[in-house]
């Protein structure tokens, strides 16, 4: 996975749901690296009359939509879920716009030198074959019962809807194999964050 690459360093950021990822991301992030965040991308493929929108409205149905006309994520989401089938229906409208909307952003940033590193937060960057993009994939882990202890805190949903969506990515276990580096996340923050300032070092080491 190491590929002889200019600068910057581009590092994929993934993990299962709940392992805590956005932690490390904003870690990233304050040590100077540009994030570019693929679900906050996603969310913006959803704008009303944008071509995605349109899909996704014609493949889910428009009782998706709140009384603005705007797309309910909620509701989308529930229907998303109900199965691996419209799991890839959903990113097979989505995904695309978002893999060509990074790869412009990672493109305009290199030609400005702007950072050092860039950095590729997405919890589906393997099933979206962004792996292909990056010198090193950083993936984060944790303990089936943190993940189901911080989605419920976080989102409420119920403990068999929660199961379901994780079921519905890539195991964690497949996403460490095919990891360059590895941060468990399952210890106290401190912890966490003395592995990251470790692995960081260690990663422009390799680059000088």
């Amino acid at each position: 996975m190491h590929k002889k690459t200019s600068k910057p360093l581009i590092i994929g950021l993934t993990g299962g749901y709940g392992t805590g990822k956005s932690t490390v991301a904003a870690m990233l992030r304050r040590s100077g690296a540009i994030v570019l965040d693929a679900d906050k991308m996603a969310r913006s493929t959803l704008k009303k009359g944008s071509h995605c929108y349109k899909g996704i409205i014609a493949s889910f149905g428009r009782d998706i939509l709140k009384a603005s006309g705007g797309i309910d994520r909620g509701i989308l989401a529930g229907k998303a879920f109900k199965s691996r089938g419209s799991v890839k229906k959903l990113t097979g409208i989505i995904h695309p716009i978002v893999i060509r909307d990074i790869k412009k952003s990672i493109k305009k940033i290199s030609a400005s030198k702007r950072a050092p590193i860039i950095v590729i937060d997405a919890p589906l960057l393997i099933e979206a074959g962004l792996q292909k993009e990056v010198d090193y994939i950083i993936v984060v882990k944790a303990s089936r019962a943190k993940q189901m202890r911080r989605i419920a805190k976080k989102t409420g949903l119920s403990k068999n809807e929660i199961m379901r969506r994780i079921k519905m990515q890539i195991p964690l276990a497949k996403k460490i194999r095919l990891a360059d580096i590895v941060i468990d996340n399952n210890g106290k923050m401190d912890k966490t964050k003395k592995t990251f300032k470790a692995i960081l070092s260690g990663i422009k080491k390799k680059r000088r």
